[in-house]
């Protein structure tokens, strides 16, 4: 009989020539567990997604009572269905006033299509400004305006009038004309190796956009719902977007995005033409019943207050000739290496002593570090002791 890695091999389809095959029976907290009961903890949080850690109590009894109700019932926008009007509600209350009409999607990549869609039509213009080494996803769309040649060249050609700048460049701003439907970029460049840009760059890059007419689209997908000690980066620069990305932890480990903005924007997609945007699953009633349940988590056990000592204990702990840079805006970190070489055989050996991490997409040489944010102070020693061991073993 064929193993489960087999049959995965066989029927599953693979991204990579060399996925971690690590098999994985059951989550919890901040740790997974193998068919044999091997512990790992897990620094990505499935990339940014299980904020409030595996398997949360309160997000498991609110998908329980959802799916006891009901699941699918109508295409999204139809129906008036419970968990979503009630997360739609709750993200505007962490929201500024303008940032009031939420359209749910089923992920991150799909906020950026939606959005996208809407800049060009409330707009009537083409044109799209987006950063280098930027990632907002893989389809076509999203993809054109993504960072990193060498995940785009062989998909080419991809959508026309895209101009591409440097992230945290004043000069590129520039590219922002009467011809620009949307600015759109990350508030913390997540596969770069976590770039951030100063508060004067985002003041600029808002009153670029507002003079020339064009919307600023910032893209939360990982930085937001509190991984950088604010509910929503942006916060830190005192700008507010036209339209914002969330995703990933969004949906409390279930498969959820948004893209919110105003209701005079929003609803330029009901009509000319009507139903303007539209999704058979996005704002899956489970999805938005463990997102609510995730959110008040967040909110109520004030895990947003903490990330910043988190942070701080996580930089005290991961020195080592080894690392050349650590950088983080909150719990979204990058621990940076020589090279990619040494960087895998550090992850490698930190999976095999019980330590999962990774690495990103345009920064290959650097270690993501972005744990549940209930992560514990002991946790973090343990992590971090850890990944120096590994640090010691192979390099």
């Amino acid at each position: 009989m064929l193993s489960q890695r087999q049959l995965f091999l066989t029927h599953v389809a693979q991204t990579s020539p060399a996925p971690l095959l690590l098999e994985i029976a059951r989550a919890e907290g901040v740790y997974l567990y193998s068919p044999e009961g091997k512990q790992y903890l897990d620094l990505i949080s499935g990339i940014a997604v299980s904020s409030v850690g595996h398997s949360h109590p309160k997000v498991l009894q609110a998908v329980h009572n959802q799916v006891d109700k009901y699941m699918h019932l109508l295409v999204y926008g139809e129906l008036v269905q419970t968990p979503q009007v009630q997360l739609a509600r709750l993200l505007a209350q962490t929201l500024p006033p303008t940032l009031q009409s939420v359209y749910f999607t089923n992920s991150g990549t799909e906020a950026t299509e939606g959005a996208m869609k809407l800049a060009k039509r409330f707009t009537r213009r083409a044109e799209i400004v987006a950063c280098y080494e930027a990632y907002h996803g893989s389809t076509q769309g999203a993809l054109s305006i993504g960072g990193g040649e060498q995940f785009k060249t062989n998909f080419r050609p991809l959508l026309p009038a895209i101009r591409q700048i440097k992230f945290g460049y004043l000069p590129d701003l520039e590219a922002i004309s009467s011809q620009t439907a949307a600015l759109i970029i990350e508030t913390v460049q997540g596969e770069a190796g976590v770039r951030a840009a100063d508060r004067d760059y985002f003041q600029a890059l808002r009153a670029r956009c507002t003079q020339h007419g064009a919307l600023l689209i910032l893209d939360e997908c990982q930085s937001g719902l509190g991984r950088t000690g604010k509910m929503w980066a942006f916060e830190q620069y005192d700008i507010v977007p036209d339209i914002v990305l969330s995703a990933k932890a969004l949906g409390g480990g279930m498969p959820l995005g948004a893209f919110i903005s105003s209701k005079e924007i929003m609803n330029c997609l009901t009509e000319n033409p009507v139903l303007g945007h539209i999704t058979t699953f996005g704002g899956h009633p489970v999805s938005c019943a463990a997102g609510l349940a995730s959110l008040e988590v967040v909110l109520q056990e004030n895990l947003i207050a903490e990330v910043a000592t988190k942070a701080r204990l996580f930089q005290k702990l991961l020195i080592h000739p080894q690392i050349k840079a650590l950088r983080n805006v909150g719990l979204l970190m990058a621990a940076e290496f020589a090279d990619f070489g040494a960087l895998k055989k550090v992850i490698d050996r930190a999976i095999e002593l019980g330590v999962l991490t990774d690495w990103f997409l345009y920064c290959d040489k650097a270690m993501r570090i972005a744990p549940p944010l209930t992560i514990t102070e002991a946790q973090i020693r343990e992590a971090c002791g850890v990944i120096l061991q590994a640090i010691d073993d192979v390099l």
